[in-house]
């Protein structure tokens, strides 16, 4: 049990990263939430509305390539320069590049400014694995990353909420960015000034990592981001989580970036109306997030497995349930009802995946590098989510994006059922070993 100053200071941890990383979404909502008036802009300008929508799209694949490259190639250095520093690289390129954004009038500032903005950010997640490792035992992990990763969905629910209220007011897109970015500056600073990088800094014991962490016979710092990541891509339970970190990331981030539009165009809702409703699927999938972290440290690494099964399944059917989904007026509330139930299936054990797990493979030494690839891999897929998912909507319909979000959803579970049948048979050598 910690002392009572101990558990004090990791609170404040808590908050300071829950608060930070929640403002993230304000800076990513802020497109999805916008897209239909910039498609109304654009069509202004002479543009068509398919044309302007798959432009949109374009310019969102594009961010969350930076996104998956930034991942991919620069999450490992948290654990090289430390994760408070890449946390605040993180808020800080969010604020100014979403500034860039709203000062912006054509579309190839419009990318350069989005494809800046989610680059620094993709730093921002591992910084906060990072810190998390430095201040809590590993047999905590699944309800610490749990609680922290409520804070990206407790964000992008807050910030579409609150984005839709000033559409709803009258307010421009341009304001919406406006104000994302002061939410992130607040924050900024308030994890500059008091956020600390690990309890051993503050004279507290060091915090016990996973004993079958890939680094358990060293304890040494790696010498090059090289030696850093080779035992990860050796191990099989480790590429398999990777595998289904690209397909679920595939169905969130369709959901994040297309739910106001789906909204607006298929169900027939007002913009301002369709961006609150958006909030459904961040906001059922906190629940889903606290349910599951806490299930993750009574059931272990097996139960996570299994749990992402189930999720998976269930989300594919929910999907196929959604194709059948007529154009409406917004007077019926199954797709309201089936976008959260997509949400309460996937967004947990989703969040396993570049948390906790990242975590006990990467252990002391490696957390923010096992997160930045398990996450960037991720985001390689979620490319998929904006140019693909706005011309399959353009060429057959939303049913056609329900369709293959749920051939995505059944492989995945499918690399679920391996990922759990690995795990039961390392641990089971392990425990005939000892």
């Amino acid at each position: 049990m910690p002392a009572p100053s101990l558990r004090r200071r990791q609170l404040t941890v808590l908050v300071l990263l829950f608060v930070g990383y929640a403002s993230y979404y304000f800076c990513r909502a802020d497109l999805s939430v916008a897209t239909p008036l910039l498609v109304l802009e654009l069509q202004q300008h002479g543009m068509s509305a398919d044309a302007a929508l798959i432009h949109v799209g374009a310019i969102s694949s594009a961010g969350i390539l930076a996104y998956a490259l930034g991942k991919f190639f620069l999450g490992g250095f948290s654990d090289l320069w430390g994760g408070k520093r890449g946390f605040l690289v993180g808020l800080g390129g969010a604020m100014c590049f979403t500034v860039l954004f709203a000062a912006s009038g054509a579309l190839p500032l419009f990318t350069f400014a989005w494809i800046g903005n989610r680059l620094t950010q993709s730093v921002g997640w591992a910084g906060l694995l990072k810190v998390s490792g430095k201040w809590f035992d590993y047999s905590s992990y699944g309800m610490v990353l749990g609680v922290l990763s409520l804070s990206y969905l407790v964000g992008d629910a807050c910030a579409r909420q609150g984005m839709g209220m000033l559409i709803d007011a009258g307010y421009g897109w341009r304001s919406l960015f406006g104000c994302a970015a002061a939410v992130v500056g607040l924050c900024f600073v308030a994890n500059a000034v008091w956020l600390r990088e690990s309890r051993a800094l503050l004279g507290f014991s060091e915090p016990i990592v996973n004993p079958t962490n890939l680094y358990a016979s060293t304890e040494t710092h790696a010498p090059s981001l090289r030696a850093l990541v080779s035992p990860l891509l050796r191990s099989r339970a480790f590429l398999l989580v990777c595998a289904l970190s690209f397909g679920c990331t595939v169905v969130r981030e369709s959901f994040n970036t297309w739910t106001p539009m789906y909204l607006q165009g298929h169900l027939g809702y007002t913009t301002g109306h369709a961006a609150r409703l958006s909030a459904i699927f961040p906001a059922v999938g906190a629940i889903s997030v606290l349910l599951a972290g806490w299930l993750s440290d009574r059931m272990g690494l097996h139960g996570r497995a299994l749990l992402l099964t189930v999720g998976l399944v269930v989300t594919a059917l929910a999907l196929m349930a959604l194709t059948a989904v007529p154009a409406s007026t917004g007077a019926s509330t199954v797709p309201l009802v089936l976008i959260g139930l997509v949400a309460f299936a996937l967004l947990g054990p989703y969040s396993y995946l570049g948390g906790a797990f990242a975590l006990d493979f990467g252990g002391r030494r490696a957390g923010a590098a096992s997160s930045g690839i398990i996450d960037g891999v991720g985001y390689f897929g979620g490319v998929l989510a904006g140019d693909s998912v706005a011309r399959v909507s353009v060429a057959f319909g939303w049913q056609g994006v329900f369709v293959a979000l749920a051939v995505v959803a059944g492989v995945a579970a499918m690399a679920a059922v391996c990922l759990y049948r690995t795990q039961r048979a390392v641990h089971s050598v392990a425990s005939v070993s000892l």
